[in-house]
């Protein structure tokens, strides 16, 4: 194997990283906002709002983030939505996260005992606000490390925006693949990349983890 090439194009795995990291950064953000949203609608006594939004996490959880990509950025603008290739990848990935935020949040939100909820609701707080400042908080230590998970899922399957042209790591390996004639070797430079930010962030939630414990 010749690692040759990495002095040159070291930039271009770097830069990848960069993107890829931003790329996971926005749409953990937004997933886990549109998430909380759409789990609080299944758990509402309104029966359109369940059923919009158990619809929503079936369709998206049975279909290919691949096909929703294409939807976003192909598909959006013949309906007059045209975005830029770098936030329709995030806006893709956001709606597919959110589908299974949701159902981690609706998991971690029933866990909690529903004395909580009867409690809050006897001294007079509104439903709304007891979810908000006594419920949400207490489920938030279950859902953690769940969330983390889906954090790191995010970070691999970011490599499917590649095929709308976004420079992230997957796009880059491809390019110095072409540029050196190679294909082992840049795979396996990126292959440890994934690896390092993948293993390296399962650590620090680990870390988060021992310490939310040890807070009990």
């Amino acid at each position: 194997m010749d690692f040759s090439f990495l002095p040159k194009y070291q930039n271009f795995f770097l830069n990848g990283m960069r993107y890829t990291l931003i790329l996971a950064f926005f749409t953990v953000i937004l997933g886990s906002l549109f998430g909380l949203f759409i789990a609080l609608m299944r758990m509402s006594s309104n029966k359109v709002l369940k059923g919009v939004s158990g619809a929503y996490v079936e369709f998206i959880r049975g279909t290919p983030l691949l096909l929703q990509l294409y939807i976003v950025y192909y598909g959006l603008p013949d309906l007059g939505i045209m975005l830029p290739d770098f936030p329709a990848g995030i806006v893709a990935l956001s709606v597919n996260s959110a589908a299974y935020v949701a159902e981690i949040i609706r998991a971690g939100i029933q866990s909690v005992d529903k004395g909580q909820m009867e409690a809050a609701r006897s001294i007079g707080m509104k439903r709304g606000m007891a979810m908000r400042f006594i419920i949400i908080p207490q489920a938030v230590k279950t859902i953690l490390p769940a969330l983390g998970n889906e954090f790191i899922t995010i970070i691999k399957e970011s490599s499917i925006v590649s095929v709308i042209g976004i420079h992230e790591l997957m796009y880059n390996t491809d390019t110095v693949k072409g540029n050196i004639f190679s294909v082992f070797e840049p795979l396996i430079v990126a292959a440890i990349l994934y690896f390092l930010m993948t293993f390296g962030l399962s650590k620090l939630l680990g870390l988060l983890e021992r310490r939310m414990k040890t807070s009990d």
